[in-house]
């Protein structure tokens, strides 16, 4: 996956926690782009990669090429700011 100048979510449809992730972006008005690793291979094998073999969602990527896996609402806040 290439560096972006926006945020990618890596996520599922089934995952509360994606939902509420975006829920935080969409408060927070970032602009992002929303991947599902169900739908997308290579982006599944990413996620795995840099979740040492693990598929956890979601899976956040920020310009600055930093990454937030799971991230409570407090941190994905403080990460916007």
């Amino acid at each position: 996956m290439q560096a972006t100048s926006q945020i990618t979510v890596y996520g599922t449809s089934w995952c509360p926690d994606c939902r509420r992730a975006l829920r935080v972006l969409d408060e927070q008005k970032a602009t992002y782009r929303y991947v599902n690793i169900e739908e997308d291979e290579a982006a599944a094998e990413y996620v795995m990669q840099v979740n040492q073999g693990n598929r956890s969602v979601p899976t956040i990527v920020f310009p600055d090429g930093s990454i937030l896996v799971e991230p409570a609402n407090a941190e994905l806040k403080q990460k916007l700011v």
